[in-house]
């Protein structure tokens, strides 16, 4: 009894520390990005490059710490949730079939404890916990619920306590349940496929982009730097033309503006990923941090910036 009790009553504890954990995420990923904000403006305003990193640089890893850390832990978590609403039906199943033998809701759960069904076991033992403590069975599939913030799994809860208070054999309320959970399980998988082709599309595109501005900087932009320095040195005159004075292409302001190309691009780019992914702009959030310091590396690494 020790056990259950111990069980039981660590349940809330447990589900505030994982909504404290994503708080404590966001707090520190602004208080980072704020500390790089300030750092960056700082440079600006003295002319120094702290860390031999520009305005924009500390720009980019602004962003990146807000939106990184979050969207990895977001991440994490959603793909916690799809694995236990994957082996929902299975745990269905598996209490209709014993209500079908005459035991009850609580004594199903409670026999269905002792099966494993991946990461959704530790939530169902938590709920035989409840049951073997005194609670009802309705009231420990709400508190499931709860703490999964799940539409899936809360449409699912609401069918079974109402079919649970309208009395008799709920084994084929269950049934059903696990068929149509199943049925939008697989629905949801397959309109995953799907979109991971457009996401990888994005991620192509990106690529060409960071290309294109390679092969600019590499070979186009140079050509036209050396050609207004032959017309300088030769005095700035180009009679066929009429221009009386050409002045050397200033280099900077045109990298500038593809370093400031590529964190639009990059921040855009990477939520639109995560949300024709699957729907969630915190999803998009990884997919922006990663194509940030991949456009931060490639400007560094590549054109020198």
């Amino acid at each position: 009894m020790n056990a259950t009790v111990s069980s039981y009553v660590d349940l809330k504890p447990i589900t505030n520390i994982r909504k404290d954990l994503g708080k404590q995420i966001i707090v520190a990923s602004v208080a980072v990005m704020f500390i790089f904000l300030m750092v960056g403006i700082l440079g600006a305003s003295n002319n120094t490059n702290y860390f031999g990193l520009s305005f924009l640089d500390w720009i980019v890893l602004a962003l990146a710490a807000m939106t990184g850390p979050y969207g990895m832990y977001a991440s994490v978590q959603v793909r916690k949730i799809t694995q236990i609403e994957e082996r929902i039906p299975d745990f269905l199943r598996d209490v209709a079939e014993a209500g079908r033998f005459g035991m009850t809701l609580a004594q199903a759960i409670l026999m269905a404890s002792s099966g494993k069904y991946g990461k959704l076991t530790p939530e169902i033992r938590r709920m035989a916990s409840q049951i073997d403590w005194g609670i009802p069975a309705t009231e420990a599939i709400r508190m499931f619920s709860e703490r999964m913030n799940s539409t899936l799994i809360t449409r699912i809860s609401n069918i079974i306590i109402k079919a649970s208070d309208a009395g008799g054999n709920v084994s084929d309320v269950l049934n059903m349940v696990a068929h149509d959970a199943r049925e939008r399980i697989l629905d949801r998988k397959e309109r995953t496929i799907a979109m991971s082709t457009y996401m990888v599309v994005i991620y192509i595109s990106f690529a060409v982009f960071l290309a294109t501005i390679f092969i600019l900087e590499a070979t186009f932009i140079p050509e036209i730097k050396k050609a207004g320095t032959q017309l300088q040195n030769a005095g700035g005159v180009l009679t066929t033309s009429g221009i009386s004075q050409v002045n050397v292409l200033a280099i900077g302001p045109v990298t500038l503006a593809f370093y400031i190309a590529v964190i639009v691009h990059a921040a855009g780019d990477g939520i639109m990923a995560g949300v024709i992914q699957d729907g969630r702009i915190t999803n998009g959030m990884r997919h922006s941090a990663l194509m940030l310091l991949i456009g931060f590396v490639f400007m560094h690494l590549l054109l020198g910036v």
